[in-house]
């Protein structure tokens, strides 16, 4: 990493290139802009890897039929709500893990994530699943590209998103009771809203994140932490979606 104190650097500012011995030095916001773009890279890596991993156990928990035996048992619930604990765990106490702990939290989360999510192969066919996947993996691209390219500040959109996340929380538990189709479908149509809206700032602000976690310990946390959002913007997206083009089994 650049020596940002070294006066032969600072003396000719920030866009400026020089040489020392023959050997070129790269501009500050070259250096800063390749940094950059490892930071995201590992994020997106990372969040790619986790919902990988999550589709692999699922599918195969499904194949070999623990995914029905689970869905019949206690286990369920546990599984359902095991993910929620960690992300909470990994949320507020980021600062007294370590980053290699927080990377062994976010797998085993990406796993649990996994079981839990074998069960939609219970509801819907296959190829739906499939479908369903592959739109929101094209929707998530495009609105991630989005937020790390424009230069429209959405950090205003950030209070209003989580607002809309505790409004679906409590709308849908909420419907449990009720059972109403017209909630049922409200709830779908601005999840999937929520978290396209919430993709796009998450990517806006795990960017801006950067310039703050470089070249520090957190930077290893942050990009645990940044993957972690990133997944959950993308699974939220992809189930919230999956009602409107899952095709139910027979």
């Amino acid at each position: 990493m650049a020596d940002w104190n070294d006066p032969r650097t600072t003396r000719q500012g920030l866009g400026e290139s020089q040489s020392f011995r023959g050997a070129s030095v790269p501009r500050t916001g070259e250096v800063f802009d390749a940094g950059l773009r490892k930071h995201m890279l590992s994020i997106y890596n990372y969040m790619a890897s986790g919902v990988l991993l999550s589709g692999i156990i699922a599918l195969g928990m499904f194949v070999t039929g623990t995914a029905e035996a689970m869905f019949f048992s206690p286990l369920r619930w546990i599984v359902a709500l095991a993910p929620l604990g960690i992300v909470f765990a990994m949320s507020f106490g980021a600062n007294r893990f370590a980053t290699g702990t927080l990377q062994m939290m976010f797998w085993g989360f990406a796993v649990l994530m996994g079981m839990s999510l074998s069960t939609i192969f219970l509801v819907y066919t296959g190829p739906s699943i499939a479908a369903t996947f592959f739109a929101t993996a094209g929707a998530f691209a495009g609105l991630s590209l989005f937020g790390y390219t424009t230069q429209k500040d959405l950090s205003g959109m950030g209070s209003f998103l989580i607002m809309g996340v505790v409004g679906l929380i409590i709308a849908s538990l909420i419907n449990i009771f009720l059972q109403s189709p017209a909630l049922y479908w409200a709830v779908s149509f601005l999840g999937v809203l929520i978290f396209a809206g919430l993709t796009a700032y998450d990517t806006q602000r795990l960017k801006d994140e950067y310039r703050g976690v470089r070249g520090t310990e957190w930077a290893g946390k942050a990009i645990v932490l940044g993957a972690l959002s990133l997944y959950l913007d993308f699974i939220n997206m992809f189930l919230f979606l999956l009602r409107f083009m899952g095709a139910a089994r027979d």
